[in-house]
């Protein structure tokens, strides 16, 4: 017995393919939610060596563009944020919302957050 499907139910089969692969590829591709500094630094040996992103508020004169680090805080920790590497957008100063994509290292029981991506964000978004 053969099965002859028409046209328009061939055409709905793959479109019905189409959208369950295209679905799957975005529900197993969703981004990691952003950490904030207070949570990683809680338990930082549960976030060595592992790429994540962290948001977090760059620390007032803590910007050391000769040894390309910062200081990122949170309300209760604090982390410094290596950037030697990293692509950084423009605005990046004190005081200042901001992303980082990166690796946490250890160094000497000192946890340097290795960054490959800073976003900071638009001032305008929080102003009055």
């Amino acid at each position: 017995m053969i099965v002859v499907f028409t046209r328009r139910t061939r055409l709905l089969i793959t479109g019905g393919i189409l959208t369950l692969v295209i679905l799957g590829t975005v529900i197993l591709q969703s981004p990691e939610p952003t950490r904030t500094v207070d949570e990683v630094m809680a338990s930082p040996a549960g976030y060595v060596n592992e790429e994540f992103a962290i948001r977090g508020e760059v620390k007032d004169g803590t910007i050391d563009n000769s040894t390309m680090t910062f200081i990122l805080h949170g309300s209760d920790y604090e982390i410094v944020v290596d950037f030697l590497d990293a692509s950084v957008s423009n605005g990046l100063g004190d005081n200042r919302t901001v992303y980082a994509k990166g690796v946490l290292k250890q160094i000497d029981s000192v946890y340097i957050f290795e960054a490959d991506i800073i976003k900071t964000s638009c001032p305008s978004k929080y102003e009055e």
